[in-house]
């Protein structure tokens, strides 16, 4: 990676990790410690949200530069990379959030039970930058961090289905994003950085049920621009047959700010709306909803949600 976009993540708060690799705190760590609120995956998903490690192997890899993307892009072309040693990046991460949580330590808000928690993550988000399949490692890294008692959530734009369905260690909840219903939109909206990844999404979503883990399909809805084609999207997952479907709004922070406005938020009723829409077309029922988050769970047995 390239000095000066180290320095450019150290400023927005990644702790380094290796060369390709690092964690960031997630902002809902710091609003459960000091505020007791909790992260939508907690609710859904029974995780402790103030023990969720949020990192990445291949910060610096990504083969979109989605519009509506936070993260700081500038992404590097995929060749010659010299990966992090899987073994090492779990150590590293698990010891950077030590550091990152050290201050809530002080705080007469924070419960000193959860900071000695937080210090101590049971759950890791594979999700934070960069696209986590281009990493080669990326079945014994998720074996290294279950070693340690912890559960794994992989978050992928689902444009490798050869890395999926060749993973030696399946992550405890797999995400693929979906945020296009066609390859017209997906084209504009995702910006994808080499040829035939709409087809790769696709192959993706078929081979999605066949994996022996927990599935999720993931809406990221941005207004304007991919809301409204809720038929082409139910065709599409009718195919991948998820475990789950999550309808959740864009938010104008980060870097996407850069490439989007604030009316290119969704209100939850929009979201709310998405979601009932696609129920009924896939058979499914709305299960669950986050209104801070813009966040709907669609789905057919809610015991399924927890670990």
């Amino acid at each position: 990676m390239k000095k000066e976009k180290k320095e450019i993540l150290k400023k927005h708060g990644y702790a380094l990790t290796g060369e390709e690799s690092g964690a960031k705190l997630c902002q809902w760590v710091r609003e459960k410690l000091m505020n007791g609120d909790s992260c939508y995956k907690e609710d859904f998903y029974d995780i402790d949200c103030h023990r969720c490690l949020q990192m990445s192997p291949a910060l610096d890899i990504c083969n979109q530069s989605c519009l509506f993307c936070w993260r700081y892009q500038d992404y590097k072309n995929q060749a010659k990379i010299d990966f992090d040693d899987p073994e090492r990046i779990v150590e590293k991460s698990l010891q950077a959030q030590k550091e990152l949580v050290s201050g809530f330590g002080g705080e007469e808000r924070c419960s000193k039970k959860m900071w000695e928690e937080a210090r101590n993550p049971n759950q890791v988000a594979i999700s934070l930058a960069g696209e986590p399949t281009f990493y080669p490692h990326l079945g014994e890294l998720i074996r290294q961090y279950e070693k340690r008692g912890m559960s794994t959530f992989l978050v992928t734009n689902g444009t490798k289905p050869d890395v999926l369905e060749k993973l030696e260690t399946l992550p405890t909840q797999l995400y693929i994003t979906l945020a296009a219903p066609n390859k017209n939109i997906f084209e504009k909206l995702c910006v994808p950085r080499s040829k035939n990844l709409w087809n790769r999404l696709k192959d993706s979503l078929e081979l999605l049920n066949s994996l022996d883990t927990r599935t999720v399909v993931r809406h990221t809805l941005v207004e304007g621009w991919n809301i409204g084609w809720e038929s082409e999207y139910a065709e599409l997952l009718k195919k991948a047959d998820p475990d789950f479907i999550e309808a959740k709004g864009y938010v104008f922070v980060g870097d996407s700010r850069r490439r989007m406005s604030i009316d290119n938020m969704p209100s939850h009723k929009t979201v709310r709306g998405f979601a009932e829409k696609l129920s009924r077309l896939t058979g499914r029922e709305v299960l669950q909803e986050k209104e801070r988050s813009r966040v709907v769970l669609i789905g057919d047995d809610p015991s399924n949600q927890r670990l």
